[in-house]
C-alpha cells in the first residue's frame, strides 16, 4: 500500500502540470472540442435530427455559396451592415465612452458606468419590453404616438414589420446594448495607465488630448483593446435575438432583420435541416476566426 501512494504521488509530482490541466482539457473537449467537431462533421451530411445522417460531401458549402440566394443577397449583406455599424461603431463608442468616463471623478464614473453596461445584461429582457412598447406598430406605440400628435405622420407606421425600418431599428437597439464586458476591460485599462506616461509625452511634445489617446492611451492599452474587439466581434456573430425578438418571426420579415446566426436557427430548429445548418455555422466559424486573427495582428503588443 505503501508503495502505491508513493508511486502515485510520485507521478502527481512528476507530472503536476498535466494533471492540474486535466480538468480544463476534459471541460474543453467536452464543452468546445467535440460539439465543433460534431458541427463540422454534420456540415458534410443531409441530417434531419431523426434519420441517420447520409453523407453529401461539400453539397451543403456549394448549395450555400451558389443556390442559396435568401444567405447571398440577404443574410451576407445584413451581417455585414450589423458587423460595421453595431460591431465596428460599438467598439469604438465603447472606446470614447470609457476614455470619457477615466476623466470624472470615481462615484459618478461607478454610477455612469453601471448605466451602460446594465443593457447588454437585461437586453433580452428590455427588447420585449421597452423597445417592443417604443416601436409598437399601433397608435399605442410610444414613437407612433409622439409622431400623430406632432402631425409628422397621417397613420401609424409598422416599424418593426417593415423592410425598411428593421435594420435601422437594430442597430439603434444593437448600439444601445453594446456597451458589454469589452467595454468594461477598455476602462479598467485606461484606468490603470500609468500617470507618469503622460507627464513624460507631454515632455517629448505631445500637445493635446487626442495626441495622448493616439500615442499613449492605446498603445498602453492593447491588451483589453484586443479584448474587446474580439468580444465585439464574437457577439455581433452570434447575435440571433435582436431581429427576432422585435419582428416576432424566423425569417424577419422580408428578411430585412436576418443575420447568419438567424440563418442558422431558421434551417437546424425551424426546417430540421441539420446539416445545412451546421454548414452555415461552419463558415461563420471561420468567419469568427479570420477576423479575430486580424484583430490580434492590429493589437499585437510584440514589438515589431
Amino acid at each position: 500500500m505503501k508503495k502505491n501512494r508513493f508511486s502515485v504521488r510520485k507521478f502527481v509530482n512528476k507530472h503536476s502540470s498535466f494533471v492540474l490541466m486535466a480538468p480544463y482539457t476534459l471541460l474543453f473537449s467536452l464543452f468546445i472540442i467535440i460539439p465543433v467537431g460534431a458541427a463540422i462533421a454534420l456540415s458534410f451530411t443531409s441530417f434531419n435530427a431523426i434519420s441517420r445522417p447520409s453523407f453529401l460531401g461539400l453539397s451543403n458549402y456549394v448549395n450555400l455559396l451558389t443556390n442559396d440566394a435568401v444567405f447571398m443577397q440577404n443574410v451576407l449583406p445584413n451581417t455585414v451592415i450589423y458587423a460595421i455599424f453595431v460591431g465596428a461603431g460599438g467598439y469604438v463608442l465603447s472606446f470614447f465612452l470609457a476614455w470619457s468616463l477615466s476623466q470624472i471623478s470615481r462615484i459618478p464614473r461607478t454610477i455612469m458606468t453601471v448605466i451602460l453596461y446594465s443593457p447588454s445584461v437585461t437586453g433580452g429582457v428590455l427588447l420585449s419590453t421597452i423597445w417592443s412598447a417604443v416601436f409598437n406598430g399601433d397608435k399605442r406605440g410610444l414613437l407612433n404616438s409622439l409622431l400623430l400628435k406632432l402631425d409628422l405622420i397621417d397613420s401609424p407606421i409598422q416599424w418593426l414589420q417593415s423592410g425598411d425600418h428593421l435594420m435601422p431599428i437594430m442597430i439603434v437597439v444593437g448600439l444601445w446594448s453594446s456597451m458589454g464586458i469589452g467595454f468594461l476591460a477598455i476602462l479598467s485599462g485606461i484606468l490603470n495607465v500609468d500617470k507618469e506616461m503622460y507627464e513624460a509625452a507631454r515632455i517629448d511634445g505631445v500637445k493635446n488630448r487626442f495626441q495622448e489617446i493616439i500615442y499613449v492611451t492605446i498603445p498602453a492599452i492593447k491588451p483589453q483593446m484586443l479584448f474587446g474587439a474580439v468580444m465585439a466581434i464574437v457577439n455581433i456573430f452570434k447575435d440571433a435575438g435582436t431581429g427576432v425578438t422585435l419582428s416576432g418571426a424566423n425569417p424577419t420579415p422580408d428578411y430585412a432583420g436576418q443575420l447568419i446566426a438567424n440563418h442558422i436557427d431558421d434551417y437546424g430548429f425551424i426546417r430540421y435541416e441539420m446539416g445545412y445548418a451546421a454548414a452555415v455555422s461552419t463558415v461563420l466559424l471561420i468567419l469568427i476566426f479570420v477576423l479575430s486573427r486580424v484583430v490580434s495582428r492590429i493589437f499585437s503588443s510584440e514589438d515589431e
